[in-house]
Order: C-alpha cells, then sequence, then structure tokens
C-alpha cells in the first residue's frame, strides 16, 4: 500500500512534465513561426529574389499543364471532326466458292445496310460506297485520272464534309438518277482554276456527261490516307451503279447519334452483317475511339514529360534557397549563440531555420501557383478562346514546394542546430 501511495505522486508528476512539455512545444512552434516571419521583413529584398526561382518554376508547372491539356484537347478535336460518331464498316476477306470452285468476294450488299438499319438503334445517317477509277474528259483534249466514289446524300454528314462552292446532291438527285457529281477542291481547282469556276461545268465519263454542281473538302486534311484523295468526285450511288455494273460494297458507313454508342453499335453492325454471310468471311468496324484514346494518352504522357522538365525549375530554386539560407545562418551566428544560451535546444534552432526554408518556399509557390492559373483564366475571360485549366497540377505545384523547403533547407537548419553556443558568442 506505501509502495502505490508512494508511486501516485511520480505518476502524477510525470503527466503534469508530459502536459507542461507539450504546452512548452507549442509556444515554441508560435514563436518559430513568428520568428521566420520576423526574418522575412528583415531582409525582404534578399528573400524576394530567392523565392523568384520557385515562383518562376510553380507558374512553369501551371502553365506547362495548361499547354499540355490545350494541345491534347486541339489534337483531339481535329481527329473528331472527320467523326467521332463514324463506323466504317470495310470487306476484309473471305469468298463464296461456286459449283465449279471458282471463288468470288463476299462483299456487303444494300441488303445488308437495310438489315443493319432495321436490327440496329441510334443510326443517325449512313451511305454505301461503290468505287470506281476513271479518267474523265473535260473538254478541249484534257483528261484527267480519277477516282469515282458513289455515295448516298447522307454522306456529307457521316464524314463531315464541308462544301466550298455550290452544292451537295440531294435526295431528289439519288432518286431521279441525276447526272450530277461533287469535285474534291483540289481537283475542281486544277481542272478549272477555282472552286467558283468549277461549279455548272461539265464532265464526261465513258462518254456520259456529269453535270458538277458543288465542290467539297474534308473538314481537315487526311493527305489521301481515307477514301478521299486529291482526285475524287462525288456521284449519287445510283448513277455510280451504271460504271461499276454491281452492288457488291467493299465499305459502307454509319453515323451514330452519340459518341457512347460507337462501340456498341459497331459491334452489332459488325454482327448483323456478319450473320448474313459465310462464317469465314471477315468484316471490320473501324471507328475513331482506340485512335482518339491512343491520342490522350501520347498527350497525357508528354505533358508529364514537360511537368517533369519543368520540375528541375524548383530543383534549381531549392538549390538557390539552400545557398540563401546557408548565408542567413552565417549572419545569425550571434542570435543563433544567444538563443542557445537562453536555453534554446538544438532541436528548436533546427525548426526555426527549417520552418524559414519552408515559408520562403511555399510562398513562392503560392505566388507562383496563382499566377500560372490566373494566366489562363485571364485568357478564357478577356478573349473567346477557352483554355483548359490544370486544376490538379495546383496541388501537385504547392506540395512540391514544401518538399523542397524542406529537403533544401535540411542542411542550413542542420548547420545551425550544430553551433556551439560558447563559439557562437565570441563570433566577430
Amino acid at each position: 500500500m506505501a509502495t502505490m501511495i508512494a508511486e501516485e505522486p511520480d505518476h502524477k508528476k510525470k503527466a503534469f512534465d508530459k502536459t507542461l512539455a507539450s504546452a512548452r512545444s507549442t509556444m515554441l512552434f508560435s514563436e518559430v513561426v513568428s520568428l521566420a516571419v520576423d526574418s522575412f521583413r528583415a531582409s525582404k529584398a534578399r528573400f524576394l529574389l530567392t523565392m523568384l526561382g520557385m515562383v518562376i518554376g510553380s507558374a512553369s508547372i501551371i502553365l506547362v499543364v495548361t499547354v499540355g491539356l490545350t494541345g491534347k484537347q486541339y489534337a483531339l478535336d481535329t481527329i473528331s471532326s472527320l467523326g467521332p460518331n463514324k463506323i466504317e464498316m470495310q470487306y476484309s476477306g473471305g469468298s463464296i466458292i461456286g459449283a465449279d470452285n471458282t471463288s468470288t468476294p463476299d462483299y456487303m450488299t444494300r441488303e445488308d445496310l437495310q438489315a443493319v438499319l432495321d436490327a440496329v438503334p441510334g443510326i443517325e445517317a449512313s451511305s454505301p460506297m461503290l468505287e470506281d477509277h476513271e479518267r474523265i474528259s473535260v473538254g478541249g483534249g484534257i483528261t484527267q485520272d480519277t477516282m469515282l466514289l458513289g455515295v448516298s446524300p447522307q454522306y456529307k454528314d457521316v464524314r463531315g464534309l464541308v462544301v466550298l462552292s455550290g452544292r451537295f446532291f440531294d435526295a431528289q438527285d439519288a432518286s431521279a438518277h441525276a447526272k450530277v457529281a461533287v469535285l474534291n477542291k483540289p481537283l475542281a481547282i486544277k481542272l478549272f482554276g477555282s472552286e467558283q469556276a468549277a461549279v455548272d461545268q461539265n464532265i464526261s465519263i465513258r462518254g456520259i456527261p456529269l453535270t458538277i454542281i458543288g465542290v467539297f473538302r474534308e473538314s481537315i486534311d487526311t493527305f489521301d490516307q481515307s477514301e478521299i484523295n486529291a482526285q475524287t468526285i462525288l456521284i449519287p450511288y445510283e448513277v455510280a451503279r451504271y460504271f461499276t455494273g454491281t452492288d457488291n460494297l467493299k465499305e459502307i458507313f454509319f453515323k451514330m447519334k452519340d459518341a457512347s454508342m460507337v462501340e456498341p453499335g459497331a459491334k452489332e453492325i459488325t454482327k448483323q452483317i456478319h450473320d448474313r454471310h459465310r462464317p469465314d468471311s471477315i468484316y471490320h468496324a473501324q471507328t475513331l475511339t482506340d485512335v482518339l484514346s491512343t491520342m490522350g494518352k501520347i498527350a497525357d504522357m508528354l505533358t508529364w514529360v514537360l511537368v517533369l522538365a519543368a520540375a528541375i525549375t524548383l530543383i534549381v530554386s531549392g538549390v538557390g534557397i539552400m545557398n540563401s539560407m546557408l548565408a542567413n545562418v552565417q549572419a545569425r551566428i550571434r542570435e543563433i549563440g544567444i538563443r542557445k544560451a537562453l536555453g534554446a535546444t538544438s532541436r528548436e534552432i533546427r525548426m526555426q531555420f527549417l520552418t524559414e526554408a519552408v515559408f520562403l518556399s511555399l510562398s513562392g509557390g503560392i505566388i507562383g501557383t496563382l499566377i500560372g492559373l490566373g494566366i489562363p483564366l485571364s485568357i478564357g475571360l478577356l478573349t473567346p478562346y477557352k483554355i483548359p485549366v490544370g486544376w490538379l497540377a495546383a496541388p501537385i505545384s504547392l506540395g512540391t514546394s514544401v518538399i523542397v523547403g524542406v529537403i533544401f533547407g535540411t542542411v542550413p537548419a542542420n548547420r545551425a542546430a550544430r553551433l556551439d553556443p560558447v563559439e557562437t558568442l565570441k563570433y566577430e
């Protein structure tokens, strides 16, 4: 019992000492922050110049991410202008073996197109396509090799074509089998000198006259990598059958009402067409989904590479902070000695200088982040251009600033903490 009574005061004393130490630690941290602010006020010019590197580095990270997002958005929008909702069905292989062992390609047909339209929901527009290569005559002994594409009036919407002059043929032209044509811009300029001059001109294919009613271009230049090239002439599908003599289709185009319908729509369209043909025939649905996804990943990777490059600026700024703090320690040796003589511990001295380094780094990070966010926001408010802002880069920039302050402030803080109080009081 006596032992328990003796231990109780000791237990209370330890608890009191622990509480006192906690309170003292809290008070000292407040003092440390106050001292850091006072140190900043006493040497404003030096600290501002040191902070400048952090401002530039933090702003660079925000702006690099913004530039990366802007470039990504531009690239995706450019590719999407080809038709983000477009599905291009292509015949890739397979054949029908006849009774005499002759092999006939198992092409798609207009019946396949109609079956798809009846079975697959969400299709906004569609077009079959017949392809033929012909030499046309424009009179005066002038001829030109061209690629003839027989398509429906909806092909313009499916492919997002831009009519530069005249008009595109419509459903009435198609049903009337009108002998009309729409020329690609390079061909129109080559044959007639300009887009406007080509309209209402006549060309002849196999002795059949066609009237040019319009000139078009693709929404973006595909550099002859699509089904359209510089020598393309578009005519109604019904007229193209005169020249090809067949309804066999290598390609059929579809446009879905919404981009979210593209992938499921492509699978269902492929199934519908495949079920109507031989099991070994191959039909491939080509969409821009994979291309857009790949482009997005590439753009993200390039953005992160640029962010890492911008982070080097912060590292250089951290070296500047370390040098500034080392000079600061050297200039305040007597102050450090006086504080140690009054009872300040090495831990408190270390925390004081480390807090000053973090304060310096974080202040520059905050200013740089505000500048980095303010520039694209100002452009968006003052101009018609909408620039995407990399909000995620803001916490990354601020977090990096704190880390840089801790890392590069540790060496000066440790040097200050290790100073001998007797020697520091003798320092002149």
